[in-house]
């Protein structure tokens, strides 16, 4: 069983960078796909998920608008397009599958963890 995040880089303000999530040995349709993120020395952050069982999409308020997830979900593929970044958007991001998502207070809260990717770093300058 396996995530892995990938497509990160170093990108300037208003600029964008694509997320990819790939998995392997388990089928991303028993799942929602979220992707999260974990600026130094903060806690990690839900950014937002996809739910394989209706394509229903959730985004913390501080993406809305901003980021678009997608999947190719019978390829195990989930992306993340990333535009106007800015530079409070550095940080480590991950995508992990969960037995489900929510949106609480703003925030995406992904509930049931079935496993973490290794993460991917995006740094915007300004």
């Amino acid at each position: 069983v396996q995530l892995q995040a990938s497509g990160g880089g170093l990108a300037q303000a208003g600029g964008s960078l694509r997320l990819s999530c790939v998995g392997s040995g388990f089928a991303f349709a028993d799942y929602a796909i979220g992707w999260f993120r974990q600026a130094p020395g903060k806690e990690r952050q839900g950014v937002s998920c996809i739910s394989s069982s209706d394509s229903g999409t959730y985004y913390a308020d501080s993406v809305k608008g901003r980021f678009t997830i997608s999947g190719d979900i019978a390829d195990n593929r989930v992306y993340l397009q990333m535009n106007s970044l800015k530079p409070e958007d550095t940080a480590v991001y991950y995508c992990a599958a969960v037995q489900r998502c929510a949106i609480v207070r703003g925030d995406v809260f992904g509930y049931g963890v079935y496993n973490w990717g290794k993460g991917t770093l995006v740094t915007v300058s300004s």
